[in-house]
């Protein structure tokens, strides 16, 4: 039997769950004046009320920004309300309910912390988990204990799920930009194709072609002078013919020569459109053109790679790109708005675009600082830009 593909992506899917799973939680809060015997608008049920809408508050509040980007202490805080929220479910309750929230803690576990941490974490929250249970009056250790082990086998389900569904997002994202950078590539390619047939065909145009109209326009010449009467009429029309056919030619070919441009503004938007996070804004000239195609590559390269640099190392939520062309050249600047730092160590990606650029006569700028993000400029000089 095959499944009709989802529309929304796996990491979507997931939030969702948590999501119906925390409102299934929720029915005790509904049922509770037939199941228990806590009064409504008592402080332990308004208590309950609470706990459970700051987890759900706080869960969604953090599942709207996975992965996560933000700093590992913050993500500890976060992990931490969670946690003690669906404990203090548990007690408020005085049943082991806050284990179905701690179901959706152990599925955002991988989500927020390395594995080994996290790890650790799952096992102590139903730890924690079982001496609640065991203090709820009536509630023997050995019950607490059993219904601790069943949550801790779920809850590793759900954690393993977890971690599946985190694999499957990078590779998916990792194999979407690899994808947009191939698309880039092959449109670059695919001018570069079109520019060198242009060429191969201006020249044949102009070195036989024109070779061959310009001697018999020269031969025509020589026989106006030799040839009288109708003879000498029907030469002169073909003479004229040939001239301008001759110009014709030359027009075709400077035409050829003069549309050998490559679209870089497209080649970016395709680069770019694989790329998830962090959020990327450009901003194209309407019309951008180089005669090098090498040059264009360059600057293909340069984005990449700086794509690259804010994906793995800023940690940024937004990169902003803009292509300008002026009198001196092209420009190529990038900032995000992302953690920075206080000198910039260059590795194979960097000195790689500086070696790019000094290939074609070009520089790199680089500008960061501690939480003013990180700014880059590669600039190309006017030489071979059209």
């Amino acid at each position: 039997m095959e499944f009709p593909e989802s529309k929304h992506r796996p990491i979507e899917l997931l939030r969702y769950a948590g999501l119906f799973t925390w409102i299934c939680a929720s029915i005790p809060l509904f049922l509770m004046t037939y199941w228990y015997e806590i009064p409504l608008g008592t402080n332990q049920y308004l208590t309950w009320w609470v706990l459970h809408l700051v987890f759900g508050l706080t869960y969604w509040n953090q599942v709207k920004v996975l992965p996560v980007r933000s700093n590992l202490s913050h993500r500890l805080v976060t992990v931490s309300v969670l946690t003690a929220c669906a404990l203090g479910v548990s007690m408020m309750a005085e049943t082991s309910l806050g284990g179905i929230l701690l179901l959706i803690v152990a599925g955002l576990l991988p989500w927020m912390l390395p594995a080994a941490p996290a790890m650790a974490w799952l096992i102590g929250q139903n730890v924690l988990l079982v001496l609640v249970i065991s203090r709820i009056p009536d509630a023997a250790f050995s019950d607490a204990a059993l219904a601790g082990g069943l949550f801790l086998g779920i809850s590793l389900f759900a954690f393993m799920s977890g971690i599946v569904a985190l694999r499957q997002h990078v590779a998916r994202d990792a194999l979407r930009k690899v994808n947009s950078e191939l698309l880039a590539t092959q449109a670059l390619l695919a001018d570069n194709t079109r520019i060198a047939e242009r060429v191969r065909i201006a020249r044949e145009l102009h070195d036989l072609v024109g070779h061959h109209l310009t001697a018999l326009t020269l031969n025509l010449e020589v026989a106006t002078h030799l040839a009288d009467g109708k003879a000498l009429e029907h030469v002169q029309q073909a003479h004229s013919l040939a001239k301008l056919l001759l110009a014709d030619v030359r027009e075709v070919v400077n035409d050829m020569r003069v549309d050998d441009k490559v679209d870089l503004a497209a080649a970016l938007r395709t680069l770019v459109s694989g790329v998830p996070e962090p959020a990327i804004h450009l901003n194209l000239p309407s019309e951008l053109a180089m005669t090098d195609p090498r040059r264009a590559q360059v600057l293909l390269r340069c984005a990449q790679e700086i794509i690259t640099n804010s994906v793995r190392h800023a940690r940024a939520k937004n990169l902003w790109i803009d292509l300008v062309q002026d009198q001196d050249g092209v420009a190529l600047t990038a900032r995000d708005d992302g953690r920075g730092v206080n000198a910039v160590e260059r590795g194979n990606g960097l000195n790689g675009m500086s070696e790019r650029l000094r290939q074609v006569g070009g520089e790199l700028k680089i500008e960061t600082s501690p939480g003013a993000g990180f700014s880059l400029q590669a600039r190309i000089p006017l030489e071979g830009i059209a």
